[in-house]
């Protein structure tokens, strides 16, 4: 029997304690270096990444063989590691524990992904605790988990 998914994902989630840590001198690298280990070591298909100073989007398509949690967990605790090794700042890097991902209709992935592309631009009129609150109540999350999910 063969098995097919097609399950799409919004994917966020912040520096510790939301540090503006990712300057513009390294955030591609950032980016790229994300999105290839979660092609080769994942087998998901990365349609786009983006992110601010505090925080990362990655809209996915998720592959069956990986759980989103084993996604993130290995993509946060090696990103980290790299982005310390490579020495791109002085301080030490960490992501924070908690992230949001969020499932897309086929019929949202071009306003995710354009919304995401535009993250700088946003960004200048709302800040990241906004833009997740304003994530977590769209998909119906009450305030203790708003809570969690920021912390």
């Amino acid at each position: 029997m063969h098995s097919f998914t097609n399950i799409w994902i919004h994917l966020i989630f912040s520096t510790k304690e939301r540090l503006p840590l990712i300057t513009d001198s390294f955030e591609l690298n950032i980016h790229k270096h994300i999105k290839n280990k979660i092609i080769e070591d994942f087998d998901s298909h990365v349609e786009c990444i983006n992110g601010y100073n505090d925080h990362i989007h990655i809209l996915m398509k998720q592959s069956q063989n990986h759980t989103i949690k084993d996604i993130v967990k290995n993509i946060k605790g090696e990103s980290s590691h790299w982005i310390n090794k490579s020495n791109f700042i002085n301080e030490k890097f960490a992501w924070q524990t908690g992230y949001a991902a969020f499932s897309l209709s086929i019929d949202k992935i071009e306003m995710v992904k354009k919304y995401i592309e535009n993250q700088k631009e946003h960004h200048k009129k709302i800040s990241y605790l906004e833009e997740i609150r304003k994530y977590l109540k769209i998909y119906g999350l009450d305030e203790k988990t708003v809570e969690t999910v920021l912390n």
